[in-house]
């Protein structure tokens, strides 16, 4: 009883130790056509943005608009708050013809995926 309560315990330690190592933050590819979009509200912006983000707000209808004025061929990376409203902005572009799309999360997901800086007011 003594080894198997040692074996589970060593089993668990070394479980936590291994969901404990740091993972590197994968870069986005930043090519030439690279464009990234901001999709939250002007107010959330104000805030702080990555440097040369595009705001086109989803819930004002803003990047709705936009759309016909966007090269469909171009990559966009897209962010919000959270990811939900980057996750709605992308369903919309993939509707308008739209392919090469990702959707970076949060403000600080996309800082930390793209490798650029916010820009604090």
């Amino acid at each position: 009883m003594g080894r198997l309560t040692l074996t589970t315990l060593a089993v668990i330690t070394a479980l936590t130790l291994t969901s404990c190592a740091s993972t590197p933050t994968p870069q986005a590819d930043l090519g030439p056509d690279a464009v990234i979009i901001d999709v939250r509200t002007p107010a959330e912006r104000a805030t702080g943005h990555l440097d040369g983000a595009l705001l086109l707000d989803v819930t004002g209808g803003d990047l709705q608009a936009a759309l016909p004025d966007l090269d469909p061929e171009a990559t966009y990376l897209v962010y919000c708050r959270s990811g939900n409203r980057a996750g709605v902005a992308i369903d919309l572009m993939k509707q308008a013809g739209f392919t090469d799309l990702l959707n970076l999360g949060s403000l600080e997901d996309a800082a930390a995926t793209t490798g650029l800086p916010v820009v604090q007011p």
